[in-house]
């Protein structure tokens, strides 16, 4: 996601990857049909809404087309706001609808994910959606021949590199995406359901030890020292541990080791698992607590810090450090209860890439 600010007031509703693929290639069939472009097509969505999408480009012969739409994806910082997706549609004598990677659309390589190894990466949502709207008008206009859909995304693989798509095994372009058509601002729908994604990839490749971690930065701390693991044992959790132990909990894997930077780790430690600073913040008191546990006794330091991180400028960030052994301790409770029958590792990450590891009692 991209640091746009968000915007004041009611937020709108953008539309997904799905949404405008299946727009372009209901206009691609209309202009083949008709013989002429259009400028706007209605898609029905999953969620039974019917919503009209502009139409960028649309050219035309007697047999194909070529369409597209510029997706919107409202006030979400999306990487494909702005995106033209798009589709070469042409009519075939197979009397079925077969689906292509066109360029910026990715080719599935590795076992986990919905699609089959060598489809292009184009979920089932999506293509129930296009073929839904293919079959309506060939049964409307009594057409009796097969299609074919390539989708194309206009340098998809260049955007395709700030999403975590290759390490999923979706090589060389985007997913075409959506489940209920709509992208809801700020929404963590998806980022927990790219979560799921990376852990059924795992564990479809026989990976039985996950390295979870907030993002790139303490991924990048943590490979030196698990560097007998491929890439896509490495899962991104964000600000949504719950979710991701729960996942676990819920998968074949067997040993789990949770890289955590210290403002995170702090309100982990007092049982937190959503960190976004929209939705939580550090508890001061509590902090205060553990630093007496451990004999400091001046806590107005404590509450003059004005974020978590700066405890290190109390604390010696040192392995044997009681005060951020105890720390680990509370995160290690609070983790392990939520996946008891899997080894867990916890190791506190420094900002210039010191680890501390839990020190299980």
């Amino acid at each position: 996601m991209s640091l746009r600010k968000i915007p004041k007031g009611p937020l709108r509703d953008g539309f997904t990857t799905g949404t405008c693929a299946t727009a372009a290639v209901k206009s691609a069939l209309m202009a083949i049909i008709h013989q002429k472009m259009n400028t706007t097509v209605h898609v029905h969505l999953p969620i039974d809404k019917v919503v009209e999408i502009p139409i960028h480009h649309c050219e035309f012969t007697e047999n194909t087309a070529k369409c597209s739409v510029i997706k919107d994806a409202g006030d979400d910082p999306d990487v494909t706001n702005g995106a033209e997706i798009g589709c070469i549609l042409e009519l075939t004598q197979q009397k079925d609808i077969q689906f292509i990677a066109g360029e910026g659309v990715g080719t599935v390589t590795l076992k986990g994910l919905e699609l089959a190894i060598g489809e292009p990466a184009i979920n089932p949502v999506p293509r129930k959606m296009i073929c839904s709207a293919i079959q309506k008008l060939m049964h409307e206009y009594d057409l009796e021949c097969g299609v074919s859909v390539t989708v194309y995304v206009t340098d998809g693989k260049k955007i395709a590199k700030r999403t975590l798509n290759e390490r999923v095994g979706i090589m060389n372009g985007l997913s075409i995406l959506g489940t209920t058509g709509i992208v809801k601002p700020y929404s963590s729908s998806s980022y927990i359901a790219s979560i799921e994604q990376g852990i059924d990839v795992a564990v479809a490749n026989n990976i039985k030890e996950l390295v979870i971690n907030s993002g790139a930065r303490s991924e990048k701390y943590l490979r030196n020292k698990f560097n007998h693991l491929p890439e896509y044992a490495f899962i991104h959790y964000g600000n949504w541990i719950g979710e991701t132990l729960t996942k676990i909990n819920d998968s074949a894997i067997e040993k789990v080791s949770i890289g955590i930077m210290l403002g995170k780790a702090v309100k982990l430690a007092g049982g937190i698992t959503d960190t976004h600073s929209c939705v939580s913040s550090w508890n001061k008191d509590f902090v205060v607590r553990l630093a007496l546990q451990v004999g400091f006794k001046e806590a107005d330091k404590i509450k003059d810090l004005n974020m978590a991180g700066r405890l290190i400028e109390l604390f010696d960030f040192e392995q044997d450090s009681h005060f951020f052994q105890l720390l680990l301790e509370h995160c290690y409770q609070h983790t392990h209860t939520k996946i008891k029958q899997v080894e867990l590792n916890i190791y506190l990450i420094h900002k210039n890439g010191t680890l501390i590891k839990h020190i299980k009692k």
